[in-house]
């Protein structure tokens, strides 16, 4: 084998590394607050808004917080560094992307959930 071929051998069996490091560091995995807590990892956990606690968006800071429920029934507050999702209030549900840390929820994205313009449809018949 040539010289080049080589080179060009081991740089693309580099980057295959490094591309297949980099897609198992960014799998996040769906979880519940219990699990994700007892991880320490950055997981995605979905679950509705405790609209019975307020939530608060503070321009100062830039910070939205709010309290979730996660699907088996546990709450925890939700930090998010980023302006509040446009629909939050009328979304059934919202899947949050982070990690616990001190009992907070900090997350890095926010999803909601559209409601269906189809359900008052369902509803009515």
């Amino acid at each position: 084998m040539k010289t080049k071929h080589i080179i060009a051998l081991v740089v693309a069996l580099l980057f295959i590394g490094v591309a297949a490091f980099a897609l198992v560091d960014n799998k996040i995995d769906y979880s519940d607050f219990a699990s994700a807590q007892e991880s320490g990892k950055r997981v995605q956990v979905s679950g509705s808004w405790v609209k019975e606690q307020s939530s608060n968006y503070d321009s100062k800071t830039n910070t939205f917080t709010f309290v979730m429920k996660d699907h088996n029934g546990v709450a925890m507050p939700v930090r998010y560094v980023g302006l509040k999702p446009n629909n939050f209030e009328t979304a059934p549900s919202v899947v949050c992307v982070g990690k616990v840390d001190g009992g907070v929820f900090t997350v890095s994205d926010i999803q909601t959930k559209c409601p269906s313009r189809y359900e008052g449809n369902e509803a009515a018949k």
